[in-house]
């Protein structure tokens, strides 16, 4: 017989919990994880109950969250408080997700002798910054961690970056049922989106580096039958509706806000497009190619690495003329394949819980 798995305690610790990609990550691995592995997640930034308001999703962790108030700069305080919950948990695992929470969890996490740390790195463009560089080599020589890459590109640019050459790939994964195909009219009818209309839908923070100012401008150049769903909230929203209605598209772009059942969105879709100008390895393009709708990325970061190439296309970042032929090739392509099958061979979150989990244990050995 197999030996029963050791119990374990990981805490992940992250900047803040609002709607992300790194953040539903984290938050699928909390749900995800194997009965013997008690997981934790810390926000340096934020208070509880205002997370759980703005986010519904998290409601059913709510125990399992903290939430430090992080002000803005460098904040000891924070420090002593992550210190001390880590006192308390005494966990055998700290996973921290980006340069903030390394700093202040590998520290926490090395000052109270917690036996495993894990970084996973999810973008690479702060590492252009040489601060971000060297206080991120800093940290890294002193804490030791297990470094994870969620992107070849991610992995071999921090191998060379930092020297770390037993740096590891882990990419990041979708859930392939929740996201799976689904009933087109019955999709747009549940999000009053039209029924006749070739639709084509973005999801993302409204923010400048997201591009949707790119693909606003790119549908005044496109046939009429063609609507734009965007789904998200940010601080370029009223930017955006302005530059909607300047071009005359108030009547096609439909914006939907925060939408909670992502799989009916992408299921409502013809074509799902990510026009972003920085990326790190997102989750959208892996979610709508699991609901069998086919994408059109930029060329940034690791967008590359979630792109079925049988069904997918690859274009420039920050170019209206490539959004446009590429938006009116993919009406008139014929799919031979589903791109849900790239999904589930290549990005499945239970390979990435297993995966990582896998990962912990051995380290703690």
């Amino acid at each position: 017989m197999n030996p029963e798995p050791q119990p374990t305690t990981t805490i992940h610790v992250v900047q803040h919990l609002s709607p992300g990609g790194l953040e539903c990550m984290v938050l699928e691995l909390l749900r995800l994880a194997s009965p013997h592995n008690r997981v934790l997640i810390v926000s340096l930034e934020g208070e509880h109950q205002q997370a759980l308001e703005k986010w519904p999703r998290l409601s059913p962790f709510s125990q399992q969250l903290h939430f430090l108030g992080k002000s803005s700069g460098w904040c000891k305080q924070t420090l002593f408080r992550l210190k001390g919950l880590l006192k308390t948990v005494r966990p055998d695992i700290v996973h921290t997700h980006h340069i903030g929470p390394l700093i202040y969890g590998g520290i926490a996490a090395k000052s109270v002798d917690v036996p495993v740390c894990i970084h996973t790195e999810h973008d690479v463009w702060h590492l252009q910054n040489w601060r971000h560089r060297l206080l991120e080599r800093v940290i890294l020589n002193w804490v030791q961690p297990v470094l994870v890459g969620d992107a070849n590109l991610v992995t071999e640019t921090i191998r060379t970056c930092f020297n770390y050459p037993e740096a590891l790939t882990i990419k990041n994964g979708v859930d392939c049922e929740r996201f799976s195909p689904g009933d087109k009219n019955t999709a747009r009818a549940r999000l009053n989106l039209p029924e006749a209309a070739y639709l084509i839908g973005c999801a993302g923070r409204l923010e400048w580096v997201k591009g949707h100012d790119q693909i606003i401008k790119a549908f005044k150049q496109l046939p009429e039958n063609y609507h734009l769903a965007i789904a998200g909230q940010g601080s370029q929203e009223k930017q955006l509706r302005q530059l909607v209605d300047e071009l005359g598209l108030t009547s096609r772009v439909h914006f939907l806000g925060l939408v909670e059942e992502m799989h009916t969105f992408y299921q409502s879709l013809n074509l799902f497009c990510l026009p972003s100008r920085s990326e790190g390895f997102p989750l959208s393009p892996l979610e709508a190619q699991a609901c069998g709708i086919p994408v059109v990325v930029t060329n940034t970061g690791a967008c590359e690495e979630t792109l079925c190439q049988q069904t997918g296309q690859l274009i420039k970042a920050n170019c209206v003329f490539s959004l446009i032929r590429a938006l009116k090739d993919a009406e008139t392509a014929t799919l031979t394949t589903s791109p849900r099958t790239y999904v589930e061979q290549n990005c499945n979150i239970q390979h990435m819980v297993n995966a990582y989990e896998s990962l912990g244990l051995e380290a703690i050995k």
